[in-house]
């Protein structure tokens, strides 16, 4: 059986190639702060292929003029940041 993480390496290579290639061109216009190419590496790593896909995904899809912008971490990344966020919501 292949291991799950293989699968994760291999959905990463479109993102590192985009990296390389394309990322210069377009130039540091990002909304959210990982970049959403960090963000989806970063997803992939900590979440593997199918759960690190989604995320991805469904971060890529918030990048658009009418959304947000701001700190947006992976989910399970920032163990501070969430502990505060949950403190603020609760106060």
């Amino acid at each position: 059986m292949i291991n799950m993480t293989f699968f994760a390496r291999i959905l990463a290579l479109p993102v590192r190639a985009y990296r390389l290639i394309f990322s210069p061109w377009v130039g540091f216009n990002c909304r959210y702060q990982p970049t959403c190419s960090a963000y989806a590496l970063e997803s992939l790593e900590k979440h593997g292929a199918v759960k690190g896909t989604w995320l991805s995904l469904r971060r890529i899809g918030r990048c658009h003029p009418l959304g947000g912008d701001g700190y947006d971490p992976v989910p399970g990344s920032d163990p501070q940041h969430e502990t505060e966020q949950k403190s603020k919501s609760q106060g």
